[in-house]
């Protein structure tokens, strides 16, 4: 397990470099300024020149990412806009301010909306698969399938815009989505998410209906669970003990690469329902070509997928003992 785990974490580091790199380059094929937004309205090419140099962006491309590699391990100046300390990502050329305390302030937002969105359309889906493998072929099963078919084709952005309008504006069921630390308030913190909450669980959810259904009822068709039923247990030990195991592999596999995703940034929800968190930073970021927000959001999200991918392939042993890590 440890050569595992050493192996998947440096493995983890080399891609989290590649994709830098690359990031780092694609940016500068867009043929803007990032100096500009610093220099302000009533800038003049001595000072352009000046915040050019205090932001470091005056080297060429390679030295410039050397440089920004290495602020992440031992910091970084950035002459009259101050320094930054180690783990340093960089100095928002927009924000001013250094991009690990812009990302770290918005990240509980966004943390909220993935992990309440998770739990939610994990119950759901898990829950109405299951139902739909054991009751093959009869009304619950073919409901399940025509909702998660429906559910599939749905977008966060049209179904979103649809529960504001009648859930909120018309019927006043719900609260107006808002985020308020867990901290703080729970009450207001769950029902200002609430409603961005089911509107990713309808998208979510019709996903692992039809994956857990699919997964249960070939499980269920295969010889050992036959033996097992013919040895007498009983029906619920089988589904269980056996059946339920044997599919939740490669559920917990997407599962894991969909709660990596949300953490990176749920962009779409965030900028439907003006959520200020880390997806919608990231918008910004892109919008106004500030480089080193736009490193900090990548690199936060191919991160996330990486740990939960690492995470997941560790559970799978404790989840089917048919498989070992090698």
């Amino acid at each position: 397990m440890l050569r595992f785990l050493v192996r998947r974490v440096i493995g983890a580091l080399v891609i989290l470099l590649i994709i830098s790199a690359v990031t780092f380059w694609l940016f500068y094929a867009i043929p803007r300024d990032p100096a500009q937004l610093s220099c302000g309205k009533n800038c003049t090419p001595d000072l352009l020149k000046q915040v050019r140099h205090n932001l470091g962006i005056d080297h060429p491309v390679p030295v410039q990412y050397w440089y920004w590699l290495k602020g992440i391990f031992v910091g970084r100046s950035y002459g009259e806009f101050g320094d930054c300390s180690a783990p340093c990502l960089g100095y928002s050329f927009a924000n001013r301010e250094p991009v690990l305390g812009t990302i770290l302030d918005r990240l509980p937002l966004t943390l909220s909306l993935a992990f309440g969105a998770a739990i939610v359309f994990l119950v759901l889906g898990v829950g109405a698969g299951m139902i739909a493998a054991v009751r093959q072929g009869k009304w619950q099963d073919k409901l399940a399938s025509s909702a998660s078919l429906l559910g599939s084709s749905l977008q966060v952005y049209f179904i979103g815009y649809i529960a504001m309008y009648f859930l909120v504006a018309k019927l006043d069921i719900l609260d107006n989505p808002s985020y308020t630390p867990i901290t703080e308030n729970p009450v207001e913190w769950a029902s200002g998410l609430l409603l961005p909450w089911l509107v990713l669980a309808i998208i979510f959810t019709a996903n692992y209906t039809r994956m857990s259904r699919s997964q249960l009822v070939e499980q269920l068709s295969e010889d050992y669970v036959r033996t097992a039923r013919a040895k007498g247990l009983s029906s619920r030990s089988v589904f269980f003990r056996f059946a339920w195991r044997g599919a939740m592999g490669p559920i917990v596999t997407v599962f894991g690469i969909d709660l990596g995703t949300l953490i990176g940034g749920a962009i779409i929800t965030e900028y439907t329902f003006s959520l200020q968190g880390v997806g919608r930073l990231a918008v910004d970021a892109v919008d106004k070509s500030d480089l080193p927000m736009v490193l900090g959001v990548t690199l936060l999200s191919a991160g996330a997928i990486v740990l939960f991918n690492i995470i997941v392939d560790a559970v799978y042993a404790l989840i089917d003992p048919r498989i070992r890590l090698a």
